[in-house]
């Protein structure tokens, strides 16, 4: 049971990580592409990519950290 556990919450870090690393990537194509462009109706394409961009840093830090924190803790 401990096993399944830790391999799930692995996972989630993991996934964390990439939606992280891709709301960052998506950020800079809307800051770099969409600037003056309305985006459905969510407002200017630049300010929601300096969302997705500052966002998904921090999703991708915290991904980081929880994947260290998984890697160091001992196992019994």
């Amino acid at each position: 049971m401990r096993a399944k556990f830790d391999i799930f919450l692995a996972a989630c870090a993991f996934f964390v990580y990439i939606v992280g690393g891709l709301g960052t990537f998506a950020g800079i194509f809307l800051l770099v592409f969409m600037e003056g462009r309305d985006l459905w109706g969510w407002g200017d394409g630049r300010s929601v990519g300096y969302l997705f961009f500052c966002v998904g840093l921090g999703l991708t830090i915290l991904g980081v950290l929880i994947m260290r924190i998984l890697r160091n803790r001992k196992l019994v």
